[in-house]
């Protein structure tokens, strides 16, 4: 990848402001780069799941929805939205055997990749490594716990009250003088995607939102969603949530 040296040098950036590889050192991080090989996926791109059998893929630019599709019914759940930064299928890095799942990108996206062999030998050798990957890790869990929660204990409406106040943009937590809050990731997401990321159907997800929208809970900036009433929001997805996401916040 330095044939590119521009190219290069905006992975190298996107990379050091992850989670992954933020702060470790620069050499090493330039022998990681030597590995990574460059590539695109067009938009709604069906990728072939053996892929991450063999590489392990970050995003650079865009998003990427990580489905479970039931082939009988076509019905689909969202397991993770991923964006510049993260990892994709961190359980085969983990584990060889098959995961069933179905990684879409929702834009054109940029990824670099690199052989699971020589990734696998970062989490054995590099505690530098390590101390960014078991973290992030654990985040990815949580995210986990944080859906199934959700789809056992919650209705429709309070999942998706849950789920657009864990989006919050960074930086955004304090409201401009209108008010408003940025949302990262879903701010201009499609209902249907928004619905597969709650367990529910476009139908529904679009009844709240339009409800929302219709009491000054949410607001339309052209083609993107914010957050106008921070307060009301919160008491739709309940008081639990309202105090993990101050407890989450810088």
């Amino acid at each position: 990848m330095k044939r590119d040296p521009v190219r290069y040098q905006r992975c190298k950036e996107v990379l050091a402001n992850s989670p992954l590889f933020g702060g470790l050192p620069d050499a090493l991080l330039d022998d990681m780069l030597s590995l990574f090989r460059y590539e695109t996926w067009r938009r709604r791109t069906q990728l072939d799941p053996r892929l991450f059998r063999e590489r392990f893929y970050l995003l650079i630019d865009g998003r990427l929805e990580v489905m479970r599709v039931n082939p009988d019914s076509g019905k689909s759940i969202m397991l993770a939205l991923l964006g510049p930064g993260d990892g994709i299928d961190m359980v085969t890095l983990l584990n060889s055997h098959p995961h069933e799942v179905t990684p879409v990108p929702l834009d054109d996206a940029e990824l670099v990749s690199v052989p699971l062999d020589a990734a696998r030998r970062w989490i054995a050798t590099h505690p530098e490594f390590n101390r960014n990957f078991l973290p992030y890790l654990a985040e990815q869990m949580r995210k986990m716990e944080d859906l199934a929660t959700d789809l056992a204990l919650h209705d429709t409406m309070t999942r998706l009250a849950r789920l657009i106040l864990r989006h919050v943009a960074p930086g955004h937590k304090q409201a401009r003088q209108d008010g408003g809050r940025h949302l990262h990731l879903i701010n201009d997401l499609h209902d249907e995607a928004l619905a597969r990321m709650v367990g529910s159907v476009r139908q529904v997800v679009n009844r709240h939102l339009q409800h929302w929208r219709r009491c000054g809970v949410l607001q339309r900036r052209g083609f993107h969603t914010e957050i106008a009433d921070l307060e009301a929001l919160r008491g739709y997805a309940g008081e639990v949530m309202q105090a993990k996401h101050e407890t989450r916040s810088p």
